[in-house]
């Protein structure tokens, strides 16, 4: 059972984190200073570093809760699910179910918003794609355990990650350049490229256009 101080300290860094993106989302990423963010919560810059190793460690975290999410969502699909479609089903119920993950801290326009200071931000896009590379390391791994390869001499599970997640990179990058930028079609986008991967990578481009 979670303790009276454990609570105590969930609450403090979800108040560093709200503020934090908040500020982020509104003034800027590089306008925003960690001392602004301690100030406004009512703690000092080193219970901020308690919680966080810093900025871009803060700007990041909600979108790591998100990752964790689908990864988890990933390892409970059912065994007899071909990979993609593992992965196809645990994206679209991270995207159906974003609210209960991120709602705690920001509501989900605030968290969506967010998406676009990273992109902006030459620090924080970096560290994102950094971590990503991470995350496909892990994905290799679970869609190996699944699937019974060892993914260092099959490289199946390799490669699919690595296709799966440059689609969802393109998806992401279309959807922050369109004119609706929303939760649905975000979800609805991840649908339509996902469908046309298949014939993207193994059908006549030519002859799929005109049907």
């Amino acid at each position: 059972m979670e303790t009276l101080r454990e609570r105590k300290k969930q609450r403090t860094r979800e108040a560093l984190l709200r503020v934090a993106i908040e500020s982020f989302t509104t003034r800027g990423y590089d306008r925003t200073t960690v001392d602004e963010i301690a100030d406004a919560v009512g703690v000092s810059q080193r219970t901020f570093f308690r919680y966080f190793a810093g900025k871009e460690d803060a700007a990041l975290a909600l979108h790591e809760m998100t990752v964790t999410h689908f990864v988890d969502a990933v390892r409970a699909r059912p065994a007899h699910e071909p990979p993609l479609e593992a992965l196809r089903q645990a994206v679209l119920e991270g995207w159906d179910t974003l609210h209960e993950v991120v709602e705690s801290v920001v509501p989900v326009a605030r968290f969506l918003a967010l998406y676009r200071v990273i992109e902006s931000t030459p620090v924080l896009l970096a560290a994102h794609l950094r971590r990503s590379a991470e995350v496909e390391e892990v994905l290799t791994r679970v869609l190996a355990e699944r699937e019974g390869l060892d993914p260092r001499t099959d490289p199946r599970p390799m490669l699919l990650v690595a296709v799966f997640s440059g689609v969802m990179r393109v998806t992401e990058r279309q959807w922050l350049t369109d004119g609706e930028f929303s939760l649905e079609a975000m979800r609805a986008l991840t649908v339509s490229h996902l469908e046309l991967l298949g014939p993207a990578l193994t059908g006549n481009w030519s002859s799929y256009l005109k049907t």
